[in-house]
C-alpha cells in the first residue's frame, strides 16, 4: 500500500459510479519467466491494477460489482513452500483490508463467480498488453484470443483515463521522488562520462545510482553516441572526443512512479561551436513549448510551436529554407524531428499507452494524424490542470532518413538544403527533455532542476 486506505476506496467508488453497471475485471500482472519458470524478470505489476489496489503482488485480480458496489480481491495466500523462498509475507487479506477491500477469495472462485454473471450483466475490462492476462480474460468470458482485445470495454478505458490523467497531490509527490532518483542518475552520468569509457560503463553507474535510492530504471536506458536513432539501447560503443552522448532515461519510484528525463552532453566536456548552434535551437524550443503550458491549450499547437521555433533556427543555419509555416505545415521540419513533442507520465512512463494512443491522447475534437512526425505525437488533445507530461524536443541527422527524402521527397524538398545537411551527417541527435505538472495557472517543474544550459553542463563537466 502506498496511499491511506480511503484515497483507494475514493478511486475505486467512483470508477464503479462511472461505469454504472456491469462487472469490472482488472487482472493484476504475473511473474514473466527469463528462461525458465523459477528466473523471472523483475516483477512490474499493471498499473491500473496498481492505481486502484495499491498491491504489488503478482497473481491477484480485483473485480468490482457495478450492481452490488462490492470490491473482491481474488488471489492466494503465499504457500509455507514459497514462503521457505521468499521469506514471511503480511497475509493477503490483511493487505487488501489495508486499502479498504473486505472480500478476498481464493483464485479458484474467481472463474465460478464470473460465470455467474456472464449472461445477464456486461464484464467490463481493458485491453490486455500480456498473453498471459489475454488467456485469463479468455478463459473467464468465453472469447477466442483474437477476440479479447477488441471486446474490451471503452466505457471502463475512458472511465480509467479520466481518473489516472488527473494526478493529485499525493501522485506529484510520487512523481517527485521519481525525478529524484532521476537527477542523481543524470549527474553521475553527466558528471562521469569521458574519452575512453563505453556506453556501458554510464548505463551501469546509473542504474547503480538507482537502486541506491531504493528505486529501479524505469525503462530501458538510452546512453548513446548514436543519437540520432531515437531509442537505441545497444551500449556497446566507445566514447570519443567531438562526439554527443544522449541519455534518456529515468528513475521508478518504489510507489511504481516514473521519471523519464534527457540530457545531451559532449563527451569532451565542452561543445563545439556545431555543437552549441543545434543545441541551443532545441533548447529554445523547449523553452518555447514551456511557456505555452497552461489548462485548456491543445498540446498538438504546443508541439507546432515547438516545430516552427526548430525549423526557424534551422533555416537560419542554412538546413532549412522557405517560409517557416510553409514547411511545418508540408512536415518539412520531421526530416530532423521525427517524433512527437511529449506524452502523459506517471505510473507508466507513457502513462497508460497500454490503453491506446487514441484513448489516452487524443479525442473526438483533436484527431491523430498520418502525417509523418506528427503522427508519431502520442498527446494532443487540450491540456487539463493536473496532466503531468513530458516537453522533449530533438533534432537529429539520420542519414537513412535523409537519402530517402532526398531522392524521394518531392513535396518537403523545397524547404530543405540536402547539400548542407549532407555536412551533418555524422553529428548524431540532440534532445531536451524534463516533466511538468499542469496547474490551474500555467505548470510546474516537476522535481529538482536537473542542468541543461551549455555553461552548467560544461562546468559539471569540467
Amino acid at each position: 500500500m502506498f496511499f491511506d486506505k480511503e484515497t483507494y476506496v475514493n478511486r475505486r467508488s467512483e470508477l464503479i459510479k462511472k461505469i454504472g453497471s456491469g462487472i469490472i475485471v482488472l487482472p493484476g500482472n504475473s511473474e514473466s519467466a527469463r528462461n525458465f519458470k523459477a528466473n523471472t524478470y523483475f516483477f512490474v505489476q499493471d498499473s491500473s491494477f496498481l492505481y486502484y489496489m495499491g498491491i504489488n503482488l503478482p497473481d491477484l485480480v480485483l473485480v468490482l460489482n457495478c450492481e452490488t458496489g462490492e470490491s473482491i480481491l481474488f488471489g492466494n495466500e503465499v504457500s509455507l513452500e514459497h514462503t521457505i523462498w521468499i521469506g514471511p509475507q503480511e497475509p493477503l487479506r490483511s493487505k487488501a483490508y489495508n486499502v479498504g477491500v473486505y472480500k478476498v477469495l481464493s483464485f479458484d472462485k474467481l472463474s465460478d463467480y464470473i460465470k455467474d454473471y456472464l449472461n445477464i450483466t456486461k464484464i467490463h475490462f481493458l485491453p490486455p498488453y500480456r498473453i498471459s492476462t489475454t488467456l485469463l480474460l479468455s478463459n473467464l468470458v468465453g472469447l477466442s484470443i483474437r477476440e479479447v482485445s477488441v471486446n474490451s470495454s471503452k466505457e471502463l478505458i475512458d472511465a480509467v483515463v479520466s481518473q489516472r490523467e488527473i494526478k493529485s497531490s499525493e501522485e506529484i509527490d510520487e512523481l517527485e521522488q521519481a525525478i529524484g532518483i532521476t537527477k542523481e542518475m543524470h549527474v553521475k552520468v553527466i558528471s562521469k562520462a569521458k574519452p575512453g569509457l563505453k556506453e556501458s560503463d554510464l548505463v551501469g553507474a546509473l542504474e547503480s545510482s538507482a537502486i541506491s535510492a531504493g528505486g529501479r530504471t524505469a525503462y530501458p536506458p538510452i546512453v548513446s553516441i548514436q543519437g540520432q536513432i531515437l531509442h537505441n539501447i545497444n551500449y556497446t560503443n566507445e566514447l570519443r572526443r567531438g562526439q554527443l552522448l544522449l541519455g534518456d532515461f529515468g528513475g521508478l519510484s518504489s510507489s511504481g512512479y516514473a521519471g523519464d528525463i534527457t540530457r545531451t552532453i559532449p563527451v569532451s566536456g565542452k561543445f563545439s561551436a556545431k555543437q552549441k548552434e543545434i543545441y541551443q535551437i532545441v533548447l529554445d524550443a523547449q523553452k518555447r513549448a514551456i511557456e505555452m503550458l497552461e489548462p485548456n491549450v491543445l498540446y498538438r499547437d504546443v508541439h507546432l510551436a515547438a516545430c516552427y521555433k526548430l525549423a526557424e533556427g534551422l533555416k537560419d543555419l542554412g538546413l532549412m529554407k522557405g517560409d517557416v509555416k510553409d514547411a511545418v505545415a508540408t512536415g518539412a521540419h520531421a526530416l530532423f524531428f521525427p517524433h512527437g513533442l511529449g506524452h502523459m507520465i506517471g505510473l507508466d512512463v507513457h502513462d497508460m499507452e497500454s490503453l491506446g494512443e487514441n484513448n489516452v491522447g487524443y479525442d473526438t475534437e483533436v484527431l491523430k494524424s498520418e502525417q509523418f512526425g506528427l503522427k508519431s505525437l502520442r498527446l494532443g488533445k487540450r491540456l487539463k490542470e493536473g496532466f503531468t507530461i513530458t516537453v522533449e524536443p530533438g533534432i537529429y541527422f539520420i542519414p537513412e532518413l535523409f537519402h530517402e527524402w532526398k531522392s524521394n521527397n518531392v513535396e518537403c524538398a523545397p524547404f530543405l538544403n540536402f547539400p548542407t545537411i549532407e555536412s551533418y551527417l555524422d553529428f548524431g541527435g540532440v534532445r531536451i527533455e524534463d516533466e511538468y505538472v499542469i496547474t490551474r495557472s500555467g505548470s510546474n517543474l516537476i522535481g529538482e532542476y536537473i542542468p541543461k544550459e551549455i555553461s552548467e553542463i560544461e562546468q559539471i563537466m569540467n
